[in-house]
């Protein structure tokens, strides 16, 4: 895949041309264009040089984006555009004063002149002419655009303008030219009826002006992504033999050591060596709460050293750091095109030469009517002029853009348009328990303490094991300080649990059923551990020369807020699904208190991908997930959601990642989704809307209405810019809202026992 940006496009007829000449290269499987960006992205086996002049045949030019690093970041948004229009803007303001003194006020408002002008027509004629011509001179942009893209046989939006504003100053010179064999009383008359030097100059100072409110709020649609941008440090202090040195972040190197003292920002990925620190992760994860990071944790670009002073070893630096991931999956975003702007990039693929049409045969009719070219050519201008394009092309990428802007701003990754539009028509929610449901890292929930020694001997024989259940009894033993003591003969009993001596003492630990079998329990503690294991809970048993010590409970906590966002999503019509590699009881279990109605348990990863194919059957399903395992079933599903924290398979794998690590995420980028697809719709039927009422309100033939192709200009600038304005509400709105009810599907969950009943035979 290679991107690209293109020079050149003023509008969607632009975008559309481009997209046509580049897709027509023999090897290109598919071409996307970005108005917002102006960026391009290639896929397929084809060289520069076959795009390049493909694009230029078209009437536009290209820049291969060959730079790395923040600077070629920094080069894609390019900041210079709006300065430049604000320029000719206030250039193009203070000549159309002066014309429109010289023309509508001496006309219309008699305002004084010198006595060599009074009546002198031809004079004023030539004044007005000059002054248009300044005009036109400090916006020939849209002269070369509109005329290269006319000779390609690619009209665009510029077409329209230099045919309108151009059509306007020729015959009003060619009226200037009349007016030397005309009587005074007709000069009068021409001068009034027939000058449209100021409807040339002023199409072009609306245009300009649109342009310029609309590149500003270009601007603002793409804030999030700058601040993103902007985010990364430009310096890093290098470890040198145990000196600082003071580099520039590009110099840095995989296993380079680097100082951050607090209040710095860390430069690159990497892993802690010495020091502690608490680290301000927000920016990447969107949680305020600082995280303590002690040696051996790992520590992203971007972040900040709130408290202390740690040495990291350098892991990801320049384009592979966390920071310019995220970054490129939000350029990524706004490049790919929602299913929805199909419907736009047809109708612009044909709407310049449709509005050209239409404006002839406008200029054709009204000839017929009134035999009057002037007030012909008036209308045909007019429709020209109001006709837009732009409004078209920019109604959906803008409203993506910003969407996704919002989504990166609460923790959600949209790695497409397509997801972004698509997360809100999820009709089932399937989720994996382990890490995404719960918090993936089991702890000591409950302590059964029958004899003191329970904590030192259980400690002292878990140390020696890497289990997961182990680490959390670790964990917690260290909290309580308590002592490490020696073990001899360690020894792992598979299946069943660990065994040792301590002190000469043999002590033994494992489950239930292996403990239970080697030394007596009283009913009471049967039944108190049988309880744990019904709620999904693991109890570790230890006994020392066959005497019961006490038991551990260990769980895999579910984490806050896990059952509140399953109840939105049920309570809104989705269906929720756990999909989990447990046992059944344990599953059961832990469905039951966060109120999943639907368990799928003891499922191989692989057999997560046939459920989620199965569910398809019945609706559209959104997969979420954070191990490998999970990788198969999140490619399956119409989209999958990765737990940010999850692994690196399951994050590339999944279409939306959500960077807290919460359910509640899935919830706010349903809402999300809902929010930016209607802001498409309504930007959508403003755009349809604008072009149906105004250009035949323009043809002139609705009794009453006529539209001068000055005020034409105008509402043609007038309809892009609020398209733009109305996708930047979506930075006002709160997205941690309830989504919309949907309607609820129905799964024929008994078809699904039979169907496992029937693997189950064959195996």
């Amino acid at each position: 895949m290679e991107k690209y940006q293109v020079k050149g496009m003023s509008c969607a007829a632009c975008q559309s041309a481009v997209e046509k000449a580049v897709k027509k290269v023999p090897g290109v499987k598919s071409c996307s264009v970005s108005l917002l960006t102006n960026s391009m992205v290639v896929e397929g086996n084809v060289n520069h040089e076959e795009i390049e002049t493909a694009v230029e045949k078209a009437g536009y030019r290209i820049v291969l984006n060959e730079q790395k690093g923040k600077q070629s970041l920094g080069n894609e948004l390019p900041e210079e555009e709006t300065p430049k229009l604000v320029k000719r803007f206030v250039a193009s303001l203070v000549i159309i004063l002066i014309l429109m003194y010289f023309s509508m006020g001496y006309r219309m408002f008699h305002w004084p002149l010198p006595s060599f002008l009074d009546q002198n027509y031809m004079a004023l004629g030539l004044i007005q002419a000059i002054l248009a011509f300044g005009v036109m001179g400090i916006n020939y942009a849209f002269f070369v655009s509109g005329w290269k893209s006319l000779f390609h046989l690619t009209p665009n939006m510029d077409t329209l303008v230099t045919l309108g504003s151009g059509i306007s100053y020729f015959w009003s010179i060619g009226t200037l030219f009349r007016m030397t064999t005309a009587s005074i009383s007709e000069q009068m008359w021409l001068a009034h009826h027939q000058y449209y030097f100021e409807s040339a100059a002023m199409i072009l100072v609306f245009i300009i002006l649109g342009k310029t409110l609309e590149a500003y709020s270009k601007g603002k649609t793409t804030n999030a992504l700058k601040s993103l941008i902007q985010l990364s440090p430009n310096e890093a202090c290098l470890l040198i033999h145990g000196k600082e040195k003071r580099v520039s972040v590009e110099e840095v190197k995989v296993g380079d050591f680097i100082l951050v003292k607090a209040g710095e920002k860390i430069a690159v990925d990497g892993v802690i060596l010495e020091g502690q620190a608490t680290v301000d992760e927000s920016t990447l994860t969107g949680e305020s709460l600082p995280v303590d990071k002690k040696v051996g944790d790992v520590v992203r670009a971007a972040t900040i050293n709130k408290t202390g002073y740690i040495v990291i070893r350098a892991t990801q630096v320049g384009e592979d750091t966390s920071l310019a991931q995220i970054i490129e999956l939000v350029k990524e975003a706004s490049m790919t095109k929602a299913p929805i702007a199909k419907i736009a990039d047809q109708i612009s693929s044909v709407f310049v030469p449709s509005v050209l049409g239409i404006s002839f045969v406008v200029f054709l009719i009204w000839l017929w009517i009134s035999q009057d070219i002037s007030l012909s050519m008036q209308h045909a201008v007019s429709v020209m002029v109001v006709a837009c394009p732009c409004a078209l092309g920019l109604a959906t990428p803008v409203a993506i853009m910003v969407g996704s802007g919002v989504g990166f701003q609460n923790g959600l990754l949209f790695k497409t348009s397509e997801s972004l539009e698509e997360m809100a028509k999820m009709d089932i929610i399937a989720l994996d328990k382990t890490g995404t449901i719960t918090k993936g890292q089991p702890q000591v929930v409950e302590v059964f303490e029958e004899r003191e020694e329970l904590w030192p001997l259980a400690y002292a024989l878990e140390a020696k094991s890497e289990h997961p259940f182990a680490k959390a009894i670790v964990r917690k033993a260290m909290k309580r300080k308590i002592v490490l003591q020696e073990v001899q003969q360690f020894e792992t009993l598979v299946g069943h649990g660990l065994k040792a001596y301590v002190n000469g003492n043999e002590v033994v630990g494992g489950s239930y059923r292996y403990i239970s079998s080697l030394s007596l329990l009283s009913e009471a503690q049967k039944q108190a551990l049988e309880a744990q294991a019904n709620m999904g809970r693991t109890p570790l048993l230890f006994i020392q020369n066959g005497c019961y010590l006490g038991a551990m409970i260990v769980a895999d906590p579910i984490k806050e807020d896990s059952k509140e966002a399953i109840e939105i999503l049920q309570n809104t019509g989705r269906e929720v699904v756990m999909i989990t590699g447990d046992q059944e009881a344990t599953a059961q279990a832990i469905g039951k208190q966060v109120g999943v109605k639907h368990v799928i348990a003891g499922v191989l990863p692989n057999e997560k991908e046939e459920v989620i194919s199965w569910l398809k059957n019945f609706g559209k399903v959104a997969m979420v997930g954070d191990g490998i395992n999970d990788a198969p079933a999140l490619t399956k599903a119409n989209l999958g959601l990765a737990i940010g924290a999850g692994t690196d398979v399951a994050v590339e794998a999944a279409d939306i990642v959500l960077s807290q690590s919460s359910l509640k995420e899935v919830v706010q980028a349903i809402d999300l989704s809902e929010k930016t697809v209607n802001v498409i719709h309504e930007n959508l039927f403003w755009a349809f809307i604008y072009n149906l009422i105004l250009v035949p309100s323009a043809t002139g033939f609705i009794p009453g209405i006529t539209i001068e192709p000055m005020w034409a200009a105008a509402a043609m600038a007038l309809s892009s810019v609020t398209v733009v304005l109305n996708a930047l509400r979506l930075n006002y709105m709160n997205i941690k809202r309830v989504p919309k009810n949907k309607k609820k599907i129905e799964i024929h969950w008994e078809e699904w026992k039979e169907k496992r009943k029937s693997q189950m035979k064959k195996l």
